[in-house]
């Protein structure tokens, strides 16, 4: 349950993956047993098979190459993580797993992986961030047909001290200059929150289901909008007389408007995964079963194709700019990572828990 772009209700998106077997990771004795995270690795988080707990976060040591398996579970006496891991950030000595379905937050140490305590009773979490003053922020997508909201979080006793109504099934968020923006993926808005007062300041349109935001060098801010997909009335076909495209949206943090909207070619295919390089000069997306590179100053869509396949997940090395992408395969059984070099080259590949769908560098 990644990101909601095909399917716009919990119905539809419970069918699809309720339909799924609960298929559940291979054990060995020794993923059983407590471990702690070294060096510098990417945590691979796992969702796992909706309406099931058995969500995992995978750890791969890019020295050695090894991968560790229900970290989780495994430094907390064999206890579930959950149903539905979607994200994670880390706040400090502190990681923050967001467990969708299971309407909470695990905190975790990073290195040791124990639980250090929970932020409870959320309502559909899809992600979080954090500002340096204790207080964290999570979009919450609520119920089908209500307005999301944001539920502010208080980082030292884990608990929601206030919630901010904002647009239909918020997901991501980011941080710039004091506001916070909020991408609203079930309409065409974008609500910006001054995080002083907690209070949207602003709401601006743009092309339909805006779901992803990274920030460049220069500050921008890029939105990838998913589009609107509308089914007949049986909801047996997508009806593409109604649908319509997505498209790559700059943001002028300076004079608070858009600076430039590139809409896709064709409204049969959702982009998704977007993802900026180590230099933040580059944006990568899939689109139509590739991965496409776009560069920060063109002035048009770049058709250029990096690799040539698309990605349950995807994210870009802040440190090394490689590219990390991952199969879900079709949550019949543990999902696959692959590492590619900016260039394309894929370098290595490897086995993580049920659907893989983002990374977190460390």
């Amino acid at each position: 349950m990644k990101r909601n772009n095909l399917f716009r209700s919990f119905y539809m998106a419970a069918v699809l993956f309720t339909s799924s077997f609960a298929f559940t990771s291979c054990e060995s004795s020794e993923e059983t047993t407590p471990v702690a995270t070294t060096g510098k690795g990417v945590y691979i988080l796992n969702e796992g098979n909706f309406g099931t707990p058995n969500g995992s976060v995978s750890y791969y040591d890019k020295d050695t190459k090894q991968v560790t398996h229900n970290l989780f579970s495994r430094n907390n006496e064999d206890r579930p993580l959950g149903d539905v891991v979607q994200s994670m950030a880390m706040y400090g000595d502190r990681a923050f797993i967001v467990v969708n379905n299971s309407n909470k937050i695990e905190v975790v140490h990073p290195e040791t992986f124990k639980s250090v305590g929970v932020v409870q009773d959320l309502k559909s979490p899809r992600y979080f961030v954090f500002q340096h003053n204790g207080r964290g922020y999570v979009t919450e997508w609520v119920n089908y047909g209500e307005r999301g909201q944001v539920s502010v979080i208080d980082l030292n006793t884990y608990t929601v001290t206030g919630t901010i109504p904002v647009g239909y099934m918020p997901e991501q968020m980011l941080l710039s200059n004091g506001k916070l923006y909020v991408a609203n993926s079930g309409d065409n808005t974008i609500s910006i929150i001054n995080t002083a007062t907690n209070i949207v300041e602003n709401t601006f349109q743009v092309s339909d289901g805006p779901s992803e935001l990274v920030q460049d060098k220069d500050h921008h801010i890029w939105i990838l909008s998913a589009g609107k997909v509308v089914y007949n009335d049986d909801w047996s076909a997508i009806d593409y007389t109604k649908t319509t495209p997505g498209a790559l949206i700059k943001f002028n943090t300076i004079s608070n408007g858009i600076a430039a909207t590139y809409t896709l070619p064709s409204n049969q295919s959702i982009p998704k995964n977007l993802t900026i390089n180590d230099t933040k000069d580059k944006l990568y997306y899939n689109y139509q079963g590739k991965t496409y590179a776009q560069p920060v100053a063109a002035t048009g869509l770049s058709s250029e194709v990096v690799i040539n396949r698309s990605f349950y997940g995807m994210e870009a090395d802040h440190r090394t700019g490689n590219i990390y992408g991952s199969d879900n395969n079709n949550f019949s059984g543990d999902g696959t990572v692959f590492i590619y070099n900016d260039e394309g080259v894929k370098l290595h590949e490897f086995k993580a828990g049920i659907g893989p769908n983002s990374f977190v560098f460390n």
